[in-house]
């Protein structure tokens, strides 16, 4: 335990502890990119016409996300020049990654994407890797600055503070672009982007003992950095390990799959984008909020593990509220039930689903081990999320969301299998 890391009298006083709380501007450091590769833009694209099988694809750019394990050796063992030796190599990233953020950000503010979309394409890509470097920083770091008996409650603010940058990144550019301009929105977001500079340039670097030492050739650093995380995974769970890949790829797909489409079916719909604004980001932040905020508990009295089948339940069946909102049209009440029903789930998701990667890491390989488990998360979903647009324009909404409902049968059955194999091993 860290010096500096007291243990809480009570079970909500762990969310006042110092580094837990730093981890909330992280978390929204890491957040302010994401709906700004995905849902946001969505919106941008669907405002300036562009066709729903081409917003589908834009999906495909958050790939990145998806193989940030490719170069989290280098995240993990290598510094940059110059920077490591002042900040430290977890916070060096950070502070690296942010500024990249902001440059690419700035970019597109002044690129209009029904005359450049291939240009807005590329920097969606670059936005996405820079954001993806900043996710594999961040959780080294909120893995290593805390004891076990706090991560859950490092998840659940990691949750809140990324889920509070999705509400500004989502609603308030929304806001923004409907008051002002999407060039003025993308420009305020990469200034929105400074506390976490200033975060990264603050707080301590963890100090992890059980770091490998330098290794002496390119050979023995692909051996260590590259192979040694996944030898490592491998020889600790056995040929399990494949049930767990496979567990964590299939676990996040229906979410991940209707989400994509979400802005351009609101609007569809019949929604302005300051009601969308309102209603699934201010109110729905709120919901998410409950929800982290109850995985985080349920993490702390139950384990890592034992939420799992219930997470993946409710993300499944939440998706089914959307077809009573698909038949209503643009009906308030459904809105505000299917937000309720969809941020719940993911906020609770989120939480239990963080800890229980996080459970799965070696001290020692933390960033590439994470990145790894994070990537197999997001791949699948991120992949189908592609042909989202395809299946909307060929069968209409209510046929969708039954496909990204059915989408989640898969994980229930596997989470099933986890939790079974976990309460027999102890």
């Amino acid at each position: 335990m860290s010096s500096t890391e007291q243990l809480p009298r009570s079970t909500l006083g762990i969310y006042a502890q110092p580094r837990v709380l730093a981890m909330l501007v992280l978390g929204f450091s890491s957040g302010l990119p994401f709906p700004l590769v995905f849902t946001t833009l969505t919106a941008w694209l669907t405002t300036t016409g562009v066709s729903k099988s081409e917003i589908g694809m834009f999906a495909w750019a958050g790939i990145a996300y998806s193989v940030k394990f490719a170069w989290a050796p280098l995240v993990d063992r290598l510094g940059i020049p110059g920077l490591t030796g002042l900040l430290g190599r977890r916070r060096s990233w950070m502070l690296l990654s942010q500024c990249g953020v902001i440059a690419v950000l700035l970019l597109m503010s002044v690129t209009d994407p029904s005359v450049r979309l291939a240009q807005i394409a590329m920097l969606t890509v670059l936005l996405a890797v820079c954001s993806a470097t900043q996710d594999i920083a961040v959780d080294a770091w909120r893995i290593e600055a805390v004891t076990e008996r706090l991560q859950g409650a490092m998840a659940a603010a990691y949750q809140a503070g990324y889920r509070a940058a999705v509400l500004v990144a989502g609603a308030g550019a929304l806001y923004i672009a409907d008051l002002g301009s999407w060039g003025l929105a993308y420009q305020a977001m990469a200034a929105l982007m400074l506390p976490g500079v200033m975060t990264a340039l603050l707080v301590a670097e963890p100090a992890v003992s059980a770091v490998p030492a330098a290794a002496a050739s390119l050979g023995d650093w692909f051996s260590s950095a590259v192979a040694g995380p996944f030898r490592e995974f491998f020889q600790r769970v056995g040929g399990f390990g494949f049930v767990l890949l496979l567990f964590i790829g299939s676990y996040r797909i229906s979410d991940m799959v209707l989400g994509v489409m979400a802005n351009p079916f609101y609007i569809d719909t019949g929604f302005s984008l300051s009601e969308i604004a309102t209603v699934t980001k201010v109110f729905g932040f709120a919901i998410t909020l409950v929800g982290a905020a109850l995985g985080g508990v349920a993490v702390a009295r139950h384990g890592a593990a034992r939420p799992l089948v219930l997470g993946a339940v409710l993300l499944a069946a939440s998706n089914l509220v959307f077809i009573g909102l698909a038949q209503a049209g643009p009906d308030m009440g459904w809105l505000i039930a299917a937000i309720c029903a969809d941020n719940l789930a993911a906020g609770f998701v989120g939480t239990i689903f963080i800890a229980y990667l996080s459970s799965l890491t070696n001290v020692a390989y933390t960033a590439t081990q994470y990145a790894l488990f994070t990537s197999l998360m997001s791949l699948p979903g991120r992949l189908l999320s592609g042909f989202s647009g395809q299946i909307v324009e060929l069968s209409g909404w209510v046929t969708f969301f039954v496909y990204t409902t059915a989408a989640g049968i898969p994980a229930i059955l596997l989470a099933m299998v986890v939790v079974r194999r976990q309460q027999k091993s102890g």
